[in-house]
C-alpha cells in the first residue's frame, strides 16, 4: 500500500516515466502522429462543446453514416498535453470505419479538478447529444481516456445526476469504454509532486476518485495497463477493476504484454493488438460486426 512508502519513493510511484528511457520520445510520436492525421485525414477542428475557452473537440469523421465513434480523452495529469497531440491514433481508427473525437479540456492550476472532470462529462454528453450535428452523424458513442484520461471518462460515467439532467443514463448512451493506465483513488495522488497544482485535500480527493463514487450503472468497460507500470498504477487498475466487477460491473482486464504508460494508447487503432481487438470486440458487441 502507499503508505509504506517514503516521500521520494511515492513520488516516483507516481512518476510514470521512472519506466522509461526518455519519456520525450513518446510525446514526440504523440505530435508527429497527430499532425500526420490532420494533414491525411478530413477533420472537422475545434467544434465547441462547452462555454468554456477550452472546451473544444477535433473530430475526425470516418466518412461511413452512423460510423461508431471513439471518444478521446488525453492524459498529462490534469495539467499538459492537449487534444492537438491526442489524435494519434486516427488514422488507424478511420481505416475501421471507426471516427474519432478528440476532447479538449481546460488544465490546472487555471481549473481546479471538478472544474475539469465537470468540462469532460459535459463533453461527452454533448457529443451524445448531438451526433446528428457531427460530420456523418455517427452511431454508438465508445470512450477512451489514458492515465488522467481515464480518470476523467470513469468520473464522467459515474456523474448520475449530469446525465439526468440530460434525460439520458450513461450505460444506455455510451457502447462501452476502455480506460488506460488510469488513477481511480486520488488520496496517495494528493501525498505527491503531482497535487502542487491541483490542491487537493482529503475531501476533495475522494470526491473526485472514481473508486469512491461508484454506484451508478456503467456500460462495459475494458481496464487495461501495460506490463511496464509502477506498482501503485497496477495496483490502482487491479483495485479498481475488482470494485466495478464487484457491483456487477461487466469488465475486461487487460494487461498488455511489451507495452508501457505512454505507448499503450498507439494500440487503439491496431486491431492486431491486445488493446486494439478489444475496441473492436466492444463495438462488434454493442452493434454487430464493422
Amino acid at each position: 500500500m502507499y503508505l509504506s512508502y517514503d516521500q521520494r519513493s511515492l513520488d516516483i510511484q507516481y512518476s510514470p516515466s521512472s519506466r522509461v528511457a526518455d519519456i520525450n520520445v513518446y510525446l514526440h510520436e504523440y505530435a508527429v502522429r497527430s499532425a500526420a492525421a490532420r494533414d491525411r485525414l478530413a477533420v472537422r477542428r475545434g467544434i465547441r462543446y462547452g462555454p468554456w475557452p477550452e472546451q473544444l473537440l477535433d473530430f475526425f469523421p470516418s466518412g461511413h453514416a452512423g460510423a461508431p465513434v471513439l471518444v478521446f480523452v488525453h492524459g498529462g495529469y490534469w495539467q499538459e498535453l492537449s487534444r492537438r497531440e491526442s489524435a494519434f491514433m486516427a488514422e488507424g481508427l478511420v481505416a475501421q470505419g471507426i471516427s474519432l473525437a478528440v476532447l479538449g479540456y481546460g488544465l490546472a492550476p487555471t481549473y481546479r479538478l471538478p472544474e475539469i472532470i465537470t468540462m469532460v462529462a459535459d463533453g461527452i454528453r454533448w457529443i451524445a447529444r448531438n451526433t446528428d450535428r457531427l460530420p456523418g452523424a455517427p452511431g454508438q458513442i465508445y470512450l477512451s481516456g489514458c492515465s488522467a484520461g481515464a480518470h476523467l471518462v470513469a468520473m464522467a460515467l459515474l456523474d448520475e445526476p449530469g446525465w439526468q439532467r440530460c434525460g439520458m443514463r450513461a450505460a444506455e448512451a455510451i457502447g462501452g469504454a476502455l480506460l488506460l493506465s488510469g488513477v481511480y483513488d486520488l488520496e496517495p495522488v494528493r501525498r505527491t509532486y503531482v497535487n502542487e497544482p491541483l490542491g487537493l485535500d482529503a475531501d476533495s480527493a475522494r470526491a473526485c476518485s472514481p473508486l469512491y463514487n461508484l454506484g451508478a450503472a456503467l456500460p462495459p468497460l475494458v481496464i487495461a495497463r501495460g506490463d511496464n507500470e509502477t506498482d501503485e498504477f497496477a495496483r490502482q487498475h487491479t483495485e479498481f477493476a475488482a470494485a466495478v466487477r464487484a457491483r456487477g460491473g461487466r469488465v475486461t482486464d487487460l494487461v498488455a504484454p511489451n507495452r508501457n504508460h505512454f505507448d499503450l494508447a498507439f494500440d487503439l487503432g491496431d486491431p492486431d493488438t491486445v488493446l486494439g481487438h478489444s475496441l473492436v470486440e466492444l463495438i462488434q458487441a454493442g452493434q454487430g460486426s464493422l
